[in-house]
């Protein structure tokens, strides 16, 4: 074999990156086709004028930064919507996530049923949907019935306000708040399964108890199944079709005097705000972290 045939025969290194680069190239076409094209044009369209036409279709009109000075200047309801948002995702995202943690510690004992019990917890997350959900929330199904024992106004004359509108809240959306724990029950039960068990009975003949067993093995050893699930539950709210932001974007998209163009400035800001509130959860999360590692190391 000559030189020329050595050059240009194909390595299995070289072979082994082209079958992998095959099998994701799909991906590759579908994401730039269906998910960065659109995020690129809706950029352009946030700084512009849209107007759909049934004649010449899509006619766009340069504002600049217009449409963004609105969202932050002239149009109040973005704020208020801002600020219902910022005050479901500080409420509903730490108690998803322990929530979640005491449901998955309990399933992940061995007991009779589990697989069942999985299933109940999950089930809500495949039927549910957005009107389906408003539709229980009508109903007041989404809630618990402690009204009916406890007036909660009461609360209102003994703890501060902040206090008593989250108990308030967590309240009126418990039963939503187990609708949202299903997929952070499941990831809690992976991570569970994966901890080595030698450790545990290594603190069991130390005379490790089992609160104390929690807070030094099994719930340091899940802080990365804990950032994960923070991620998600973000990401999840933030995009839940009754998020009061995303109900405000669909209504300026049918909007005659702001359009799409406004429509797609404000889905902007909302993607920089998602990024940041995600941010904050997770560096909070980490500093906890580091915390209590330099407590553990004293």
């Amino acid at each position: 074999m000559n030189s020329t045939d050595k050059k240009f025969k194909l390595t299995l290194k070289r072979r082994s990156m082209l079958t992998g680069l095959a099998f994701v190239s799909l991906w590759i076409v579908g994401f730039c086709v269906f998910t960065l094209y659109p995020l690129i044009y809706t950029f352009y369209l946030s700084f512009n004028n849209v107007r759909v036409t049934a004649g010449e279709g899509i006619l766009t009109e340069y504002l600049g930064w217009e449409n963004y000075r609105r969202a932050f200047v002239l149009d109040n309801l973005v704020a208020e919507a801002l600020s219902e948002y910022f005050s479901e995702m500080i409420i509903y995202v730490p108690i998803i996530i322990v929530v979640a943690l005491i449901i998955a510690l309990m399933l992940n004992n061995k007991i009779k049923g589990t697989g069942i019990f999985r299933t109940i917890f999950f089930l809500p997350v495949i039927i549910t949907s957005g009107p389906v959900i408003q539709n229980f929330v009508d109903q007041g199904v989404a809630s618990l019935t402690v009204s009916e024992f406890f007036d909660t106004s009461v609360l209102y004359e003994y703890v501060p306000s902040v206090f008593a509108d989250a108990v308030s809240f967590l309240i009126d959306s418990f039963i939503m708040i187990l609708w949202f724990s299903g997929v952070q029950i499941l990831i809690y039960l992976a991570g569970l399964k994966k901890l080595d068990k030698a450790m545990y009975e290594a603190a069991r003949i130390d005379g490790a108890g089992k609160w104390e067993t929690f807070w030094k093995l099994t719930l340091p050893a899940l802080n990365p199944i804990i950032i994960i699930n923070i991620v998600y539950t973000v990401v999840t709210q933030s995009l839940f079709s009754l998020n009061p932001i995303v109900v405000k974007i669909k209504a300026e998209m049918n909007n005659v005097e702001t359009g799409y163009g406004y429509a797609s400035a404000l889905a902007w800001i909302y993607t920089v705000v998602i990024i940041l509130v995600l941010g904050v959860f997770v560096l909070l999360f980490k500093r906890h972290e580091k915390k209590n590692r330099r407590l553990a190391d004293e």
